[in-house]
């Protein structure tokens, strides 16, 4: 049974079958050329030595044109299709890509929680960029095997001239160097490529926690310390791959003593022939050897391939949602554990203790968590029996911290609503407090913030955040400590702008907030007191209207 990615890249081959139809066969033509052009550049050489010595009178009869006309057809062509086969198998493997990265972030998103906060920073990326890559080179390397199949066949009928030992021989030593590749590929390359994988996705771990602490390593002078475990890091997994280059270095050395052997091999099988005839096996059997490199390379590398697809497979394992396009229209959202059932447009606060669980009743409600059965209900449904991105679709989240990405004002506000006009885009902004700072900024909506808006303050990040989750149409509204870090002047702007849109959209509200002021925007009040064992956030009290 054929997995995701194998479904995945197979489809992908048949969408990019034109490009690998024409990058094999110009690596048949191009390996095919290169045999040919070596072969006969030792016949043409040695027949030239030899008619130079027998006298004038054989020089001037020795046909020089036509060998030399060949030799540089032969080099226009190896040379031409080279760079065909090149062009055309990057196409495909880029088309493929371009389908490949799309899916495992579409997959990804659509994985259970459980499933998707497994991952850390580093192995996402290493599955993103190493693991596709690998996946990549499998497309690239569709032409090699052509390539290696027609250099044997046209190496085989050249040494044919000097006699069938000559073409066994060289059969012999090219049947033994892609089995030899094979044994490599299988057992001594498969646990170090994966070590390799490892080693790179923890190094990559380790520099992004440091970068993003790099402030705070500052503050309390530990930069050496950060320092020192990057670069422990970056020794182990330098440590990985001198052991995955030793496999491949013996494996080299082995391969090259295979082509001297065989080209020793033929010529010594070759050695009643004329000498025309032999340098001609001699170095077709040389350039066939080369030939089946690719072969051999291939091969090697099938296995860092078949690593990265065991890793990829996980992931790609949950198909997109098909509901991504539905909506529930304004339901009523029910807390059973607190007795509530808010309605469509109703506002409710959540306080409590730092770590009880508010920032959990948020993203159960976001399924960024799972949801106990029984605890959440969204209309007459159950949270946790709602496909993830349907319920996503009735929510706009502002997150406790600010995740901006690298790129314009605008680029960030339209990652909620991406046909936003700029009207729409302003008033967002106006809602949120920020639109002067970003009028007064030097191309306004299309100045670019930096990694991470880090051309923005701590407050300024947080309302940027809130103004892209109220440009979302969504019939609630949560958000999670939004006015943590305004002044009490900002604190009151935004919170004033906020209820009139609130009031004029219909749209409800979940706040969670230590401060007095956001929760005074909503009607109720709950207080957390933390979480049962099986994830149902629990509450102590309706807080009175006038302590909230």
């Amino acid at each position: 049974m054929k997995t995701a990615l194998d479904q995945l890249i197979a489809g992908e081959r048949r969408r990019q079958a034109g490009r690998l139809w024409f990058a094999g066969l110009s690596a048949v033509i191009a390996a095919v050329a290169a045999v040919v052009l070596l072969g006969i550049s030792g016949w043409f050489i040695t027949a030239a030595a030899l008619a130079g010595v027998a006298g004038p009178a054989a020089s001037h009869t020795f046909n020089f044109l036509l060998p030399s006309a060949m030799i540089r057809l032969l080099a226009i062509l190896r040379t031409a299709f080279r760079y065909l086969e090149r062009l055309q198998g990057h196409q495909a493997a880029l088309g493929a890509l371009a389908a490949i990265r799309p899916r495992l972030f579409a997959s990804l998103a659509a994985s259970p929680p459980r499933t998707a906060l497994r991952y850390s920073a580093g192995e996402v990326s290493a599955r993103f960029i190493q693991d596709v890559d690998a996946i990549e080179g499998m497309f690239i390397r569709l032409s090699a095997h052509a390539g290696a199949v027609a250099s044997l066949i046209a190496g085989l009928i050249l040494t044919a001239f000097a006699g069938w030992r000559a073409a066994f021989a060289l059969a012999l030593f090219a049947g033994l160097a892609a089995g030899w590749a094979w044994w490599t590929n299988r057992r001594a390359m498969a646990a170090p490529a994966a070590e390799v994988r490892q080693a790179v996705g923890r190094l990559k771990d380790v520099v992004a926690h440091m970068a993003a602490s790099a402030p705070e390593l500052r503050c309390y002078g530990l930069e050496k310390w950060a320092a020192d475990r990057v670069a422990a890091e970056d020794e182990r997994q330098a440590h990985s791959r001198l052991g995955l280059a030793r496999v491949l270095g013996a494996s080299a050395v082995i391969q090259a003593a295979l082509t001297g052997l065989a080209a020793a091999s033929v010529l010594l099988v070759a050695r009643n022939a004329s000498p025309p005839v032999a340098a001609l096996a001699v170095l077709a059997a040389a350039m066939t050897m080369e030939g089946v490199q690719a072969l051999v390379k291939s091969l090697e590398q099938d296995s860092d391939a078949r690593a990265a697809a065991a890793r990829l497979e996980p992931v790609l394992s949950h198909a997109p949602s098909p509901l991504t396009h539905l909506r529930l229209t304004a339901p009523s959202i029910e807390l059973s554990e607190a007795r509530v059932r808010l309605k469509a447009g109703e506002r409710l606060g959540v306080s409590g203790p730092s770590g009880v669980g508010k920032t959990t009743l948020l993203e159960q409600l976001m399924a960024m968590r799972s949801a106990p059965r029984g605890a959440i209900r969204l209309g007459d449904l159950e949270v946790a029996d709602l496909d993830p991105q349907l319920l996503r679709a009735s929510f706009a989240y502002a997150g406790q911290e600010p995740v901006l990405l690298t790129g314009t004002v605008r680029e960030n506000l339209r990652l909620a609503a991406p046909k936003a006009d700029d009207a729409a885009l302003w008033s967002a902004l106006f809602a949120a407090g920020l639109d002067e700072r970003v009028r007064r900024m030097p191309s306004g909506l299309d100045t670019w913030l930096g990694e991470g808006a880090g051309q923005l303050s701590g407050g300024e990040r947080r309302r940027l955040t809130l103004a892209r989750a109220l440009l979302r149409p969504a019939d609630w509204l949560l958000l999670d400590e939004p006015t943590e870090g305004l002044d009490a002047a900002t604190e009151a702007l935004v919170l004033e702008r906020l209820d009139h849109r609130l009031a004029a959209s219909g749209q409800g509200l979940i706040v969670v907030s230590h401060r007095p002021a956001p929760l005074a925007l909503c009607g109720q009040v709950l207080a957390v007191k933390g979480l049962a064992e099986d994830g149902r956030v629990l509450f102590a009290a309706r807080v009175p209207e006038h302590q909230a």
